[in-house]
């Protein structure tokens, strides 16, 4: 399952960013910004389970930061959810447990929601 919700949301998010460099409404830079929070938190719940070397999500958040091409101030907003979202995670769960994999699980979900209303052009309803 774990598996699963890392292709799902490393496939989505891949499809959201590859519209990049293109006008965003405010809706869409909020799901934007929503999407880089669920990337931080998945970091850190990723880590839990498999070790701090581990950047698998910090390297899709570079990805949709380099395709997205934002300019200073909307770069700064997406770089400051992810950390927030990594703050989070790594609070809640600082250590692999069954616990931990399920918020994992919850976050994949959320985030390929998030992700998939970006390919469709229309802000999500906010979880």
């Amino acid at each position: 399952m774990r598996s699963l919700a890392i292709i799902s949301l490393t496939a989505l998010t891949l499809l959201a960013s590859a519209a990049g460099a293109q006008e965003r409404s405010p809706a869409e830079r909020q799901t934007l910004i929503d999407l880089s929070y669920v990337l931080g938190e998945s970091h850190a719940l990723r880590q839990a389970c498999a070790g701090a070397e581990d950047q698998f999500w910090r390297q899709r958040m570079q990805r949709l930061v380099q395709a997205e091409q934002p300019d200073a101030a909307f770069d700064r907003r997406l770089k400051e959810s992810f950390n927030t979202g990594f703050v989070a995670g790594q609070t809640a769960f600082s250590s692999c447990s069954p616990q931990s994999r399920q918020a994992e699980a919850k976050a994949a979900a959320r985030g390929r929601v998030l992700a998939a209303s970006l390919t469709r052009g229309a802000a999500p309803a906010r979880p």
